[in-house]
């Protein structure tokens, strides 16, 4: 028997007219659209399959968006039969896979995500703060160009995303995101700058995870039913204290996911299915171990994939 993993994507995921399809075709995922809409006070579907995309890429709306979607999928994959070994999502998507394992309910995720959002665009002004891509250097090389430009500046650059072996996503102050760029050429490696509104995963976001740490106190966390693979230790987590504290802390430190799916990959697992918007997870997972099975679940394609090929690998 294959040793299954539901990961889930996280901000960046969104596109107009995502769960529409669904939705048309699946009455569960058009009651978890209808349900994110009486706990948001908007219509949800609405601007997920209309937008327009300026709105819907706000950091407020794009975290329920894709949480909402994803835990939809999620339900039509279990209503099938398909429960997973162990569960992981990259930052906004750490919520989704808490959902998949019991620690909370959608009614709680969509709200608290919806706040958390709010709380990482107004930890920083606008303008203030960036992130750049980086691909093509070694690790340890980034981060030793990160450092550098810390002690040569005296501003925030860090190290905010470890995707996949020669990706990593760097963040902080735009002038200390800018100068790493700048080494990162002359290093011979590429660096992108990323269009968002806010330095996610960085120092600068503390405040954000104070603001969530009392807001995560007004809702339960129970014990998780499957392992949980952490953003910020890439080790497993199930006791719904460790999550509340972990939770805080992914706001400010580096989301280590290669490390995390290496970890699933230790343990035995060989199929993957990436459970909401896009295929930006499997991009990545084709990069840290091409040989296991991978699905996604995004639209009715898709799904009859899984479904169909469940009984051969799951």
């Amino acid at each position: 028997m294959a040793k299954v993993a539901f990961i889930f994507p996280g901000q960046g995921s969104q596109y107009v007219g995502m769960g529409k399809e669904l939705a048309e075709q699946f009455p569960a995922v058009q009651r978890h659209f209808d349900q994110a809409a009486e706990l948001l006070g908007f219509d949800l579907a609405q601007l997920c399959w209309e937008g327009p995309e300026e709105e819907l890429k706000k950091t407020y709306n794009q975290q329920p968006a894709i949480l909402t979607l994803s835990v939809a999928c999620l339900s039509l994959l279990t209503a099938n039969g398909l429960k997973p070994d162990a569960v992981a999502g990259l930052s906004l998507g750490e919520y989704s896979a808490l959902v998949a394992a019991g620690v909370l309910s959608f009614e709680q995720a969509v709200p608290l995500v919806r706040r958390r959002g709010m709380y990482m665009q107004d930890a920083v002004p606008l303008g203030t703060g960036g992130m750049a891509a980086v691909l093509g250097l070694d690790t340890n090389r980034i981060d030793e160009i990160c450092a550098q430009v810390r002690q040569t500046t005296g501003l925030v650059v860090e190290g905010a995303n470890y995707n996949c072996p020669g990706q990593v996503v760097i963040s902080g102050h735009n002038p200390a995101v800018e100068k790493a760029m700048e080494l990162v050429h002359q290093g011979g490696g590429k660096a992108v700058k990323l269009s968002v509104t806010a330095p996610f995963h960085s120092s600068l976001l503390t405040p954000a995870g104070d603001m969530l740490s009392n807001a995560l106190a007004q809702v339960t966390l129970h014990d998780a039913t499957v392992p949980v693979v952490a953003n910020v230790t890439a080790a497993y987590v199930t006791e719904g204290a460790a999550i509340h504290d972990l939770l805080v802390r992914q706001v400010s430190t580096p989301v280590r996911w290669e490390e995390s799916m290496r970890r699933l990959l230790a343990d035995g697992v060989d199929t993957f299915v990436e459970v909401g918007p896009s295929r930006t997870l499997t991009g990545f997972m084709k990069k840290i171990d091409r040989k296991v099975t991978m699905f996604n679940v995004e639209d009715a394609q898709s799904l009859g994939k899984v479904l169909d090929s469940c009984g051969r690998v799951c």
